[in-house]
């Protein structure tokens, strides 16, 4: 009689492959674990090592794929699937994010000197906040809101993170201090 956690399961192994369309107007290349993206906006490359995994363009497409995967092969195809359809909407269109400039107590100055974010007066504050904007990513100010673009989605999410983060409000009730800088629109989601 075998008891419940001697029994093992038995993996199930099988060959998968994801296909991705690649437009016209982008070409990608594969240099052992470099893949590299080009378009009309600009070119972008990024590391993918994933032992086991074989990226390769074929006829238009890239292919991604296993020979014998486990759970933790499929779920590196779909990662790297995710990564490289990522690079090649920035470099045919680019990543966008977009937010909006809140100031209900005070009047908040935002500008853009040289590579710094610099916001002003933000709840009454005497010191500035700044923020430096990472390289990879363009940040433009107009009005009430902050538009921030590039080719890398990692960089663009980070920089609007940071961004959103600089205002962040502590030591007060947030549902009285809502001043801020919030993220109302994403790549592949639009939130408002």
């Amino acid at each position: 009689m075998e008891d419940s956690w001697h029994t093992v399961t038995k993996m199930v192994l099988e060959n998968i492959e994801k296909e991705i369309e690649v437009p016209e107007n982008v070409e990608i290349t594969i240099d052992g674990i470099v893949v590299k993206a080009k378009g009309v906006k600009g070119d972008i490359e990024r590391k993918i090592i994933m032992p086991k995994i074989a990226i390769s363009v074929v006829d238009g497409k890239v292919k991604v794929g296993a020979n014998k995967a486990t759970k933790r092969e499929k779920a590196k195809i779909g990662t790297a699937v995710a990564h490289i359809t990522n690079m090649i909407k920035g470099v045919d269109e680019g990543h966008h994010y977009e937010l909006k400039i809140c100031s209900g107590h005070f009047p908040m100055n935002v500008s853009i000197s040289g590579n710094k974010l610099v916001i002003k007066n933000f709840l009454g504050e005497k010191v500035p906040r700044e923020i430096k904007i990472k390289e990879g990513a363009k940040v433009k100010v107009d009005g009430d809101k902050v538009f921030v673009e590039g080719l890398d989605i990692e960089i663009v999410g980070q920089v609007a993170a940071d961004i959103e983060q600089l205002t962040r409000v502590t030591n007060r009730d947030i549902r009285i201090f809502q001043d801020g800088i919030y993220i109302i629109k994403k790549p592949k989601k639009r939130m408002l």
